[in-house]
């Protein structure tokens, strides 16, 4: 298929991101782009272990997760596809004091911002999850309307809902660079020809500093890899929330017979190798040997890699150049990009048609790291 000559909007990245966006802006009558190098979610969201919640301690994270799952929920008539959501809730398992007190405190601003999370004590949290071992647990956090669903099948729905009015999505097309011309952009050079558009929206995780290096703007996102696993169906299909240990990052949750499970190892490089390392299932068996030693009696039926995209205060990159017209970017997500996809699409769309969110994200603006104007996100694997 040729690729067009001009569009509104050329989206760069096919996770999901950019096929939330394509979707979202062509539902608004926009002639838009979407150019992905590799496979639809290629990237990171097909490598992520699919949570979504509204569970954080930063209130604009609260609220992009909350609708976020308003659009999940309700993504089988809007855009249109299975995604196997199961709101099974998530449990934040609390082993110092400290942890507590924080996750006292973020329930206490989710529950003033609709979101019906609470604290749970020792014996409930075993209740909403039968693999927890509770020595040592002070407390839990739980968020009962959170849960999983297939990354997959999201960024598969969005594609397919933006091909359906009219949008272009084209995989296996890398952008090579992007013209401007006195401050606003002009067109946009692929390795299938070139697009004249005045407007470009960068959705590409760890490797959004790179295309906004073609327009001289600096996104300070930082690719760590992350890995996990999935253990071989359980004897006894048990319900469970999707649970973590907060102390040591390690969680789990169901993933059809068998057990997703994984954790942050916070000593790995940056760097983009995905390359699966050779010990990582002995340290996963030692915090699990703690926390739930009952998955150490399940084998391992698979696993993968992928990229988390850091910014230094774990919080997005949302928003529009203040240099480069029309430069849009949503990036740097730093592991709960997934979960926020769908909000971040609309925002997107509002973006470029000159509405109002139905959020302020000036806060989520790259140039909070010039004046220092930080708010960290804590609730964070």
């Amino acid at each position: 298929m040729t690729l067009p000559t001009h569009a509104d909007v050329v989206i760069v990245g096919g996770g999901v991101m950019g096929a939330s966006a394509a979707f979202h802006l062509a539902e608004a009558g926009v002639n838009v782009v979407l150019l992905e190098r590799g496979e639809l979610s290629g990237g990171s969201t097909s490598k992520a272990a699919g949570g979504v919640r509204a569970n954080f301690s930063d209130e604009l994270n609260i609220m992009l997760g909350k609708r976020s799952l308003d659009l999940f929920e309700d993504f089988g008539n809007r855009p249109g596809q299975e995604i196997d959501l199961h709101r099974s809730g998530y449990l934040f398992v609390l082993t110092r004091p400290e942890d507590v007190e924080l996750f006292t405190a973020s329930v206490a601003l989710q529950n003033s911002l609709g979101v019906p999370s609470r604290m749970v004590d020792v014996d409930e949290a075993c209740r909403l999850s039968p693999l927890l071992n509770p020595e040592g647990v002070l407390a839990a956090a739980w968020s009962p309307e959170d849960g999983h669903c297939t990354p997959e099948s999201v960024v598969l729905g969005y594609a397919t809902g933006a091909r359906r009015l009219g949008a272009t999505v084209r995989t296996g097309v890398e952008v090579t660079g992007i013209a401007t011309s006195q401050g606003a952009i002009t067109q946009v050079s692929t390795t299938e020809g070139e697009i004249s558009t005045g407007c470009v929206v960068d959705c590409a995780g760890a490797w959004s500093p790179e295309v906004a290096s073609y327009v001289g703007v600096d996104l300070p996102v930082t690719p760590y890899k992350r890995e996990l696993l999935i253990t071989e169906p359980m004897p006894e299909p048990i319900s469970m929330a999707f649970t973590i240990d907060y102390a040591t990052s390690f969680y789990w949750h169901r993933e059809g017979p068998g057990i997703l499970t994984g954790y942050s190892h916070r000593e790995t490089e940056p760097g983009f190798d995905i390359s699966r390392d050779a010990d990582f299932p002995e340290r996963l068996g030692e915090l699990a040997a703690v926390r739930a030693p009952a998955l150490l009696d399940l084998g391992v039926r698979s696993g993968w890699a992928g990229l988390y995209e850091v910014t230094p205060d774990h919080n997005a990159l949302l928003g529009e150049s203040r240099n480069v017209h029309r430069f849009l970017y949503a990036t740097g997500f730093s592991g709960h990009g997934f979960l926020q996809g769908p909000a971040i699409g609309e925002i997107l769309r509002d973006l470029y048609l000159g509405r109002e969110p139905f959020i302020d994200i000036s806060p989520l603006d790259v140039e909070r790291f010039t004046t220092g104007d930080l708010r960290p996100e804590r609730n964070i694997v």
